[in-house]
């Protein structure tokens, strides 16, 4: 896995992702204790409409900076929006006021839907083939989970010596940090695409997305991931502080166990993706998030809430989480020209944190309402309807060749070189808008 690390761009970028998410985990933490200190009990709550401003920032504004990531430097745009970040960061250990919160969590996390897609698009691009393109995505999914174990940790030790506030300023430190790295190396120029108009180029992403079936499966098996992901992101803070009645230390211990089991399946992957393809292994995946929910749910109902069954619950989602989500930049990758890639990129961004967008208010509003257990139904079922759609619109068989015929393109075009009607592997683009019928597959090239 570590073999990638030799291309020189790919491993600065890769640092620069570990610093950031470093930043990005200790903002989480004390965003939680924030939360807490402002408003007790009914931090759930707050938490929720944190993160779902998040989410609308994500889903809002993704797609539109997708549309013109290949109009800009990549370098340039990525380091303005690293400072932008950690401008804003800075300002976070000074707000005494949830309102002010939310202002400057809609900025900051404007900047990192704009930074996100276009980051993750010029993968690829550095780094071509699918095997070293399968353990990149590995690496990242370790960098993500470094965010829910060395930051936790971290952030235990940092706590014993300072406030929470402090938190914010080892933020500034990863955004700026990883400005600085991205600086330090040339990224791929943007990849030349037709001149299209303002709507074309913003929904164009979205358009090839919901038109593959394999995509739209990973959507489904994304909203499983957020009703899972949601209940530990948003409710961790609540449960061991409220139920357990446990300090602040033992937060993050526990979102270092889902960290943890994040962090096992990522390792385990490349391998078992180097001989499995990807449908099976994100539907295993779904199915433990599912059944990891059922029985915290059985749980919290017939013992309340256990220090030591939620961190197993934590580590198990963790697992299932991570071998939902790791598999996810193959199939966009899979499923896009090069050109094309920042729009869908940005789409899969926007689509899944859409997800996110209803798990995130809704798992606050649960345990709020309803309590642990019934939370933790509520998700598990919101989880199964996830799991159940991925299975349906995801074909079994969605590679290969298919059949398909071009009635619409002039004898002489060089797409019809060899016929009107001829086979090949299908990417949504300009002469292919919709998915051929699965029955026209061929077996041959």
């Amino acid at each position: 896995m570590l073999s990638v690390l030799a291309d020189r761009t790919y491993r600065h970028l890769f640092l620069a992702q570990i610093v950031a998410l470093l930043g990005t985990g200790l903002a989480t933490i004390a965003l939680g204790l924030l939360a807490y200190d402002l408003s007790g009990e009914r931090a759930g709550l707050i938490l929720g409409a944190i993160f779902t401003i998040k989410m609308v920032a994500y889903v809002g504004i993704a797609p539109i900076a997708g549309a013109f990531a290949n109009r800009w430097p990549r370098r340039k745009m990525l380091v303005s929006l690293d400072l932008i970040r950690a401008a804003v960061a800075l300002c976070l250990p000074f707000v005494s006021e949830v309102w002010q919160v939310y202002i400057l969590i809609f900025v900051l996390q404007s900047a990192s839907a704009a930074f996100t897609p276009t980051f993750q698009a010029t993968i690829p691009d550095i780094l071509p083939e699918e095997e070293r393109y399968t353990r990149a995505l590995s690496l990242s999914r370790l960098a993500y989970d470094l965010e829910n174990i060395i930051s936790p940790m971290l952030a235990a030790i940092l706590l014993t010596l300072v406030s929470y506030q402090a938190l914010f300023f080892g933020t500034v430190i990863g955004f700026v940090g990883s400005a600085l790295l991205v600086v330090s190396v040339l990224l791929p120029s943007p990849q030349p695409a037709a001149t299209r108009g303002i709507y074309d180029r913003t929904t164009r992403g979205m358009r090839i997305y919901l038109a593959t079936p394999r995509l739209r499966g990973l959507l489904s098996l994304n909203l499983a991931a957020a009703a899972a992901g949601a209940m530990v992101l948003v409710n961790t803070v609540v449960l061991v502080r409220s139920d357990l009645d446990l300090g602040e230390t033992h937060v993050a211990i526990a979102l270092g166990a889902f960290g943890g089991g994040s962090m096992l399946a990522a390792l385990l992957l490349p391998r078992l993706l180097d001989h499995r393809p990807d449908r099976p292994v994100m539907i295993v995946g779904a199915t433990v998030l599912v059944a990891a929910l059922l029985g915290l749910s059985l749980m919290s109902l017939v013992y309340q809430v256990q220090w030591v069954p939620l961190l197993a619950g934590w580590f198990i989602i963790g697992i299932g989480y991570s071998v939902v989500l790791t598999p996810s930049g193959r199939l966009l990758k899979r499923s896009a020209h090069a050109e094309d890639r920042p729009a869908v990129y940005a789409a899969q961004f926007a689509l899944s944190h859409a997800c996110w967008l209803i798990t995130y208010p809704l798992a606050g509003w649960l345990i709020t309402a309803a309590g642990p257990a019934m939370a933790f139904a509520i998700l598990a079922l919101l989880a199964g309807v996830g799991l159940i759609s991925g299975v349906a619109l995801w074909p079994k068989k969605d590679s290969g060749s298919l059949r398909h015929s071009h009635a619409d393109l002039p004898s002489g075009h060089p797409h019809v070189q060899d016929g009107r009607t001829h086979s090949h592997p299908i990417v949504i683009d300009d002469y292919h808008p919709h998915w051929p019928r699965m029955s026209q597959r061929e077996t041959g090239r």
